[in-house]
């Protein structure tokens, strides 16, 4: 997942104009992009754009972004959407794992229900929009099967403590916000799911997108969330391992496969390379294969 794209799920224009984004996944939202009052109507937009939309070839992967499990409307969202068979549930406001697990009871019911794969829909949890959840990063391994990343945002975030600024002058993140971007890589790390990168709010300011993109995926981000379609170019840029990184990477296993098992430690170029070296080129390929390389 290296580009997510969010798309309000009461409006079925930019919906279907999404699908050709070239984003990774859709993000369907019920949430923050819908008003109170359109939200029956989005549920129902929703359901319809994904009934329609699964058996397209070759589409983006598509997630429905829940209200949150304490705002009295997760489960009427879950009932409109779990029944046309998304591929994963965003879930926002998480606290910690036992919300993941709080979810994955909720998604395990309704897919026994409508007669869908035991197991099958996925779950990506924002984890930093309060400052509580900022004390359970720590919490998600082993929460659910399910969950296959942890995302973070600022916005929220700022409401909860109450900041008047995310960013400095010069364009980046205050300290609070940092910690959570970092608390945030680590709790995904740790839990052994993708580490997703916020959005870039300036959605006209592609320089800066591309600037903060490649900063993430250097600390380890493996993908970031979009919120226009022109952004979702410039992610995939910065997501997608170059050539000479894959080519790195399988020399760096090749070396290892040639020093047999067990090898602890292997030269190559000159350089010694040990255990964290091997597995970070692992993580490479993966991605890169993830992404269409081969």
């Amino acid at each position: 997942m290296r580009s997510l794209l969010f798309v309000p799920g009461d409006s079925p224009r930019k919906l279907d104009k999404a699908v050709e984004s070239g984003a990774d996944v859709l993000l369907l939202d019920l949430e923050d992009s819908v008003a109170a009052d359109a939200k029956p109507a989005a549920r129902e937009a929703t359901a319809a754009f994904l009934r329609r939309t699964r058996g397209v070839p070759g589409r983006p992967r598509l997630y429905v972004r829940i209200n949150a499990l304490g705002s009295g409307l997760a489960d009427a969202d879950l009932d409109a959407v779990m029944a046309a068979g998304p591929d994963g549930i965003l879930l926002p406001k998480a606290v910690g794992g036992r919300d993941v697990t709080h979810l994955d009871a909720k998604i395990a019911v309704r897919e026994a229900v409508d007669g869908l794969p035991d197991g099958g829909t996925e779950i990506v949890a924002i984890a930093t929009e309060t400052a509580a959840s900022l004390f359970s990063m720590g919490t998600f391994q082993g929460a659910s099967r399910r969950l296959r990343g942890l995302t973070w945002g600022a916005e929220d975030l700022s409401a909860d403590l109450g900041a008047i600024r995310q960013r400095d002058a010069d364009g980046h993140f205050t300290d609070a916000f940092r910690l959570a971007r970092t608390l945030c890589l680590a709790g995904a790390v740790a839990a052994g799911v993708a580490p997703i990168d916020s959005i870039h709010a300036a959605f006209r300011d592609l320089d800066g997108l591309a600037a903060e993109a490649e900063a993430a995926a250097l600390d380890g981000f493996t993908g970031k969330l979009a919120i226009h379609p022109a952004q979702v170019p410039v992610i995939n840029t910065a997501f997608t391992p170059t050539a000479d990184a894959v080519g790195r990477a399988r020399a760096v296993l090749a070396a290892f496969a040639a020093a047999g098992p067990g090898a602890g430690v292997v030269s190559l170029d000159g350089a010694m390379l040990d255990q964290p070296h091997r597995l970070q080129a692992e993580r490479l390929i993966a991605r890169a294969r993830a992404a269409g390389l081969g």
